[in-house]
């Protein structure tokens, strides 16, 4: 608890230190789904009703912004201490590098959250979206977010080993849009079993339900 509390303290910090970049993100990330929203009924055409598939689509995209954040936090942050010379540190305190790295990813979801949590209010305001948020929502979001930090932590590997990863960040950023948006639970027969066995899909799934 004393390096969460030390952690979370850090990321604030950061956090209005550069409130800038923080309103950027949540303005950009609003912009570029309000844009990909109003193409998509332009070329549906103006009788087209999307229904709950407007609330899929909102869900996997709140989805894919809150594993990007998580993994970005952790394979960003270590490419980062790798630079500055501050890595070494890292592994030799007391609490080795995979427990600060999992403490400073979970100090800085509490912020996340709170950035992810204005971004879908806006987003449900722009497209009158109706969602709904049972308490059994915790479930898969916690099971999602597990699956992201064990990505994320591939990536900051990653990181390690070929220094400059931003491309490769880039290239699974979008394939991660994509793997997200897959409807997954109407999937049957053999599709259904490749489906369970990727990750974070079964839990996206579960979440579009709810």
């Amino acid at each position: 608890m004393a390096l969460f509390w030390a952690e979370l303290k850090r990321s604030w910090t950061e956090f209005i230190r550069y409130p800038a970049e923080a309103v950027g993100g949540v303005v950009i990330i609003t912009i570029v789904f309000y844009g990909l929203f109003l193409s998509a009924r332009y070329m549906a055409g103006p009788a087209i009703q999307f229904g709950d598939r407007l609330d899929i689509v909102v869900v996997g995209y709140v989805l894919w912004t809150l594993t990007l954040f998580t993994i970005n936090d952790i394979s960003l942050t270590l490419q980062a201490e790798a630079q500055t010379g501050t890595l070494e540190q890292i592994f030799l305190s007391p609490y080795g590098p995979f427990r600060v790295f999992l403490t400073r990813a979970l100090a800085g979801l509490t912020i996340r959250i709170t950035l992810i949590s204005v971004i879908l209010g806006i987003l449900i305001g722009v497209t009158g979206s109706s969602l709904q948020f049972p308490p059994l929502l915790v479930l898969p979001l916690v099971s999602t977010l597990m699956a992201g930090y064990g990505l994320a932590f591939m990536m900051g590997s990653c990181a390690l080993l070929f220094k400059r990863v931003q491309q490769l960040l880039g290239l699974f950023q979008f394939g991660l849009l994509f793997v997200l948006a897959l409807p997954v639970e109407t999937w049957s027969g053999p599709w259904s079993l490749v489906g369970w066995l990727l990750p974070m899909l079964p839990s996206a799934g579960l979440l579009r339900d709810l």
